[in-house]
């Protein structure tokens, strides 16, 4: 783990070229899983709610699964994910970009969702990026995503071989920036890194956030 703070690396691009590298091999790490707490979402959602997955990846498993019901919009912007995820789940719609730059009408899904992503940006641009999924909501829509126990300043490590960003609030800063928005706080669970038992990786531990926009 080493700070990820020289102001001459670039490192929007360093996550979406190091996912464009290790396509392969994180899409075989989580391809055979299941995405532990959709049952959540699934729970509340009526068949054909509109359903956003940010950071959506190979497609696998998470837009897969919500795809067999309702209608979902993939965003990324790894293009190696993306052509995995076009192929993989081939009625849902995906959309190449990074998630600070997209846009929206106002109340355009049912629920969105965000596993393992937020924490790729910059944890200065996180309650800008809730305020907007808020926004993005219809009301009494849902949003559930993986979030982080502590804060963190940013760091890199190696991600199934390369190098890859990440940082973080804590989870009652979460809770905060989503409570603050007018979002109601709905009983949840804490997940694993969500890879397949075959895939040696630290112990990790991520708390999800689940809210209705009230």
């Amino acid at each position: 783990m080493k700070p990820a703070n020289d102001p001459a690396v670039d490192y929007r691009r360093l996550v979406r070229e190091g996912y464009d590298r290790c396509a392969a091999d994180f899409a075989a790490a989580r391809a055979a899983e299941t995405q532990a707490g959709l049952e959540l979402l699934e729970a509340r959602l009526t068949p054909g709610a509109r359903v956003l997955d940010l950071g959506c990846g190979q497609g696998l498993p998470v837009a897969a699964s919500l795809a067999r019901k309702h209608r979902v919009t993939g965003v990324d912007f790894s293009r190696s994910q993306l052509a995995l995820a076009r192929a993989n789940v081939p009625t849902a719609t995906f959309v190449e970009s990074d998630l600070m730059a997209l846009q929206f009408p106002d109340a355009a899904f049912d629920a969105v969702v965000a596993f393992y992503s937020i924490f790729h940006l910059p944890r200065e641009e996180h309650p800008e990026l809730f305020r907007r999924i808020h926004r993005w909501l219809a009301p009494g829509g849902l949003f559930l995503a993986t979030v982080s126990h502590w804060r963190e300043d940013a760091y890199t490590e190696d991600f199934f071989g390369v190098t890859m960003y990440w940082s973080n609030w804590g989870r009652k800063d979460y809770d905060a920036f989503a409570t603050e928005l007018g979002f109601e706080l709905l009983p949840a669970a804490v997940l694993s890194h969500g890879y397949g038992d075959e895939v040696a990786r630290k112990p990790e531990s991520h708390p999800l956030l689940f809210a209705r926009k009230s």
